[in-house]
């Protein structure tokens, strides 16, 4: 193995980046690859939760990065999802560099298929992350600010020699009333042509995966944002998967 670097960012928050790095995660662990989801949002830790690891960890990134355990120790497998495991991010604190989460990365590639990096919404510290992925994907809304942040992003991730495919969009919690004459988006164009990157998912909002997450459990696989999920899972995969919303 060695693992494919994907980086989970935004502009703004509440976007659902969290909700959409477990969602992608346990996915593509079902597609029978092997998953290392690394949760960089220190001090609003959620991942923990929607994950189901919450009370098995002891160990958590910042440890890591500050050599106080080696990383295998901070490894906690999922329940939930076969094949998915979580390093969690501290509850407070936690300064995430890039230097030694590189480090980490080189040591976990040889372990697993993909290596998700779920990162703190805007360009802090976390956002440092971007230095070490292979491809990062913008979790955005459908609203005008969530989509100029998110152009902010993307011109700030195509700066240096990332290639402009190494930088894919996904439209989340989105629902019919989001576009049209009546809402401040028009429709799907709008949003690729704002933020300037490749559509790789539209993820329609859910109320059933909310609720999954904030309670721990899975969510049913008959669920279209679930569904959307797979989708996407697939075509990081290589696999030709129309889009329909």
């Amino acid at each position: 193995m060695n693992a494919q670097c994907i980086m989970v960012c935004s502009g703004k928050g509440g976007t659902g980046k969290s909700t959409v790095s477990v969602l992608l995660g346990a996915c593509l662990a079902r597609l029978g690859r092997k998953v290392l989801l690394i949760e960089l949002d220190s001090g609003l830790r959620s991942v923990d939760i929607i994950a189901g690891v919450y009370g098995r960890t002891v160990y958590d990134i910042e440890d890591v990065l500050c050599g106080r355990c080696e990383g295998a120790k901070a490894v906690v497998p999922s329940p939930l999802y076969p094949r998915l495991s979580v390093i969690s991010a501290p509850y407070e604190g936690g300064a995430v560099d890039a230097a030694p989460l590189g480090r980490l990365l080189v040591a976990m590639r040889p372990y697993f298929d993909f290596v998700i990096l779920d990162t703190a919404a805007g360009m802090g510290a976390p956002f440092t992350a971007a230095a070490v992925a292979d491809k990062a994907l913008l979790v955005l809304t459908p609203d005008p600010v969530a989509l100029r942040d998110g152009k902010i992003v993307a011109d700030r991730l195509l700066a240096g020699a990332r290639p402009q495919s190494a930088v894919r969009l996904v439209m989340n919690r989105v629902r019919r009333e989001s576009f049209g004459k009546n809402a401040a988006v028009a429709d799907l164009d709008e949003c690729i042509d704002t933020v300037g990157a490749q559509l790789l998912a539209v993820i329609p909002e859910s109320r059933v995966l909310q609720l999954a997450g904030a309670n721990g459990t899975v969510p049913p696989a008959g669920d279209p944002a679930v569904a959307a999920g797979q989708a996407m899972a697939k075509r990081l995969c290589g696999q030709r998967v129309p889009l329909t919303f």
